[in-house]
């Protein structure tokens, strides 16, 4: 005789949620009390009636997920973040832009190429372009004075260095910001762009082939092969349509602060809670 499939547990998460809304939340879905997972985090188990669950969850600014019980976070081997907007809250080259009073317009390509409207490669070497002249120093400056790391983030990576899990960093971007936060946060590997630079100014072009969905996805494919880690053993972060195809590589996909077309294809979301929500997806 076959053995049941186990029930989904329902995690829920916010830097504002509440006990009170996790025991409302749990008479109104059938569940038993809720398990406080972390300060802002709740499992319910035995989950009766889930249909009003996602509605009910987005009025109060609720994350939710369903989760397999038997995942656990120290079985991962590798996980693979974004960089822009994903790793870091701004997208370094709208940044760059606003040296040159170009930032609505880069913004408006880039925001264009997140949501899959637009081929990246196309987009990328059109927003680099408009870069030309600008001095390398402006780098610099967005690095020192524009960067910031996502909410939750140095938690998240203290998590995977605890468990052993290695750390990838792809990136449509550039070396200059993926290399820094490689060292800052101690991550294993990384991919990105380069800019070219003559004279100690960005010509308006990319050096060597361009980073877009595929590269990611094959170094994401080649890391967790050289690794021995079996699909269900990876994760991939992303918030465009340029991660789609990386994220659909891995055992479990979670789309932060992510556009509608990344949000429909991943395993979770997360669109108000830090990176470190990532850890309530496993047992």
């Amino acid at each position: 005789m076959q053995a049941a499939a186990s029930v989904p547990i329902l995690v829920v998460q916010s830097p504002e949620a509440t006990a009170a809304q996790a025991a409302e939340l749990a008479d109104l879905c059938g569940a038993g009390a809720p398990e406080r997972a972390a300060a802002s985090a709740w499992r319910l188990r035995g989950v009766q009636r889930p249909d009003g669950v996602p509605a009910w969850c987005e009025a109060r600014r609720l994350d939710h997920a369903w989760v397999p019980e038997e995942r656990r976070f120290a079985d991962m081997k590798l996980l693979a973040m974004d960089m822009d907007s994903t790793l870091i809250t701004i997208e370094c080259i709208d940044e760059l832009g606003s040296y040159l009073n170009l930032k609505d317009q880069i913004s408006s390509i880039t925001a264009q190429a997140m949501r899959g409207e637009i081929n990246y490669p196309e987009s990328l070497r059109k927003r680099v372009a408009l870069l030309a002249g600008l001095s390398e120093d402006v780098l610099e400056d967005v690095y020192e004075e524009k960067l910031r790391l996502s909410p939750g983030a140095e938690t998240l990576v203290a998590a995977c260095r605890k468990q052993g899990i290695k750390l990838l960093l792809v990136s449509g971007g550039f070396t200059f910001f993926t290399e820094r936060l490689k060292q800052r946060l101690e991550l294993d590997e990384t991919l990105s762009n380069v800019l070219e630079i003559d004279n100690g100014k960005l010509t308006g072009r990319v050096l060597g082939s361009i980073v877009d969905a595929g590269a990611k996805a094959a170094k994401f494919k080649q890391f967790a092969q050289r690794l021995g880690a079996s699909r269900a053993q990876t994760i991939a972060i992303g918030d465009g349509a340029n991660d789609l195809n990386m994220m659909a590589e891995a055992g479990v996909s979670v789309a932060y602060r992510a556009k509608p077309v990344v949000r429909a294809q991943a395993t979770h979301s997360l669109n108000f809670t830090g990176l470190d929500g990532v850890i309530h997806f496993f047992g």
